[in-house]
């Protein structure tokens, strides 16, 4: 009768445990989830705290000559890439003028690399318009480097497509030898609900909202400035991780952010 005892007191204590592990959710299913009704309390206690996913806004994808590719070269670390933080259709929709840019720099023995921005040319252009041009300092070490156009550079229209290109000058005698990578941005407006959201909105609000609304320029910026804010709080961290997997560069989110990229000219 003591076994029997024992063993009733032993499953009246797991049941309410059982029953408490299997409303958590798998990371699988949090990952693939777009609003879990689960948050829905939590995010009327604290709106910012909803999901950090980007989704892409229907606005087709970059031109084809717009590879997010990268050519490889002595002076990166071998089977490393130079990579531009853009979503899979490699072009990122701003509101800014004055965009920042984000790529992933492997571990490499350059000292500059040159960026350029050109504007898309009408059916009449035989060339694409220089917007702007600069020599960046690179570091050498691998991490996230970005580069936000300064108050001298010419402004992006709104509803016009820039394709960029960024290169890390290894052998100035050799060019196709130097690791190069390019995307296209479009600024875009915010709808009036958006940017009065916007305007209500703390630091930590911020990176929600440009990510449900597809705008991924203001969408990253925002986090990155939240990463550097609040370093150890794990919910940023969860949400900057989980940013990154929407995108599928999961592969970049260990990574530092390297506040190094200046202009030199």
């Amino acid at each position: 009768m003591k076994w029997i005892a024992q063993s009733i007191s032993l499953v009246a204590f797991s049941i309410p445990m059982f029953l408490e592990l299997a409303t958590i959710p798998s990371l699988a299913a949090q990952a693939q989830a777009q609003v879990d009704p689960t948050l829905l309390t939590q995010q009327q206690k604290q709106p910012w705290l909803i999901s950090q996913a980007f989704k892409p806004p229907q606005r087709g994808t970059a031109p084809p000559s717009a590879g997010g590719a990268t050519r490889g070269s002595y002076c990166v670390q071998k089977n490393q890439l130079l990579t531009p933080l853009l979503p899979k259709e490699n072009i990122g929709l701003t509101f800014s003028e004055r965009p920042t840019f984000f790529w992933h720099v492997p571990a490499n023995t350059v000292k500059t690399a040159q960026f350029s921005i050109l504007a898309e040319g009408d059916e009449n252009s035989i060339e694409d318009d220089v917007v702007y041009e600069a020599t960046l300092n690179v570091p050498n070490k691998a991490g996230i480097m970005k580069f936000t156009l300064p108050e001298g550079s010419s402004p992006l229209k709104v509803g016009k497509r820039y394709h960029w290109y960024l290169t890390l000058i290894c052998d100035r005698q050799n060019p196709p030898r130097n690791p190069s990578t390019e995307g296209w941005v479009e600024r875009t407006q915010p709808e009036a609900t958006l940017s009065k959201a916007l305007e209500q909105a703390d630091i930590r609000k911020r990176p929600a909202l440009y990510a449900e609304a597809g705008i991924w320029h203001e969408a990253l910026t925002s986090l990155v400035e939240l990463r550097c804010a609040e370093p150890n709080n794990f919910k940023v961290t969860s949400d900057w991780r989980r940013f990154f997997l929407s995108v599928n560069l999961s592969q970049f989110a260990s990574e530092p952010i390297l506040d190094c990229c200046s202009n030199k000219q």
